[in-house]
């Protein structure tokens, strides 16, 4: 019987969802790409089907994963770029093939060089680091208020005052933390 693997958590944005894949950073952390066969999944959802992915291209995409974490982490709290990371992001785009096609319906996707390609698909989610890193697109790099989260998540809401990288799962838990304390008398932060 297979072992059970935490779910996803997918976003609007492709490199913060994809940092996503390691979550609650700061407490007890959730891997939710263990395996290649896992990373192919994630691929798959995220619109960059591959057929089949090597542990060495799963080592590519977890370093690739921690870079983006740690640059958009940085541009979150206006320190300056890692420049390892620069590196690994600069180095993942520049390494991918993928072409941008439109679609019947007029929708963007991407078409990889071959069905095998995790390096363009990396590239995909390189060149999305870029965009969001650089401030090219509409929105602001967030931390998230989770003591044992702190993922990097991009904020496109009006105000720009998201407090949560997920409602559904930080934000929730938070939540009935306060709850529970209220009830309890106890006054908690956050």
């Amino acid at each position: 019987m297979r072992a059970e693997v935490p779910g996803f958590r997918l976003g609007n944005v492709l490199a913060t969802s994809f940092t996503g894949t390691l979550s609650e950073r700061r407490g007890d952390s959730v891997e939710r790409i263990p395996t290649p066969d896992r990373l192919v999944e994630w691929l798959a959802v995220s619109g960059l089907a591959v057929e089949s992915c090597t542990t060495a291209q799963l080592e590519l995409a977890r370093e690739l994963r921690e870079a983006i974490h740690a640059a958009a982490t940085a541009a979150a709290t206006q320190n300056a770029l890692p420049a390892a990371a620069v590196q690994v992001i600069n180095d993942r785009s520049a390494q991918g093939r993928a072409a941008a096609v439109l679609t019947p319906e007029g929708e963007r996707r991407w078409r990889l060089s071959s069905p095998s390609a995790v390096e363009d698909a990396l590239g995909v989610i390189a060149a999305d680091a870029i965009s969001i890193i650089a401030g090219e697109r509409d929105g602001k790099l967030a931390l998230c208020a989770s003591p044992t989260c702190q993922a990097a998540f991009f904020d496109t809401s009006q105000s720009r005052t998201r407090r949560w990288c997920d409602m559904n799962t930080c934000g929730n838990r938070q939540k009935k933390a306060r709850f529970t304390a209220k009830k309890r008398g106890i006054s908690e932060p956050g």
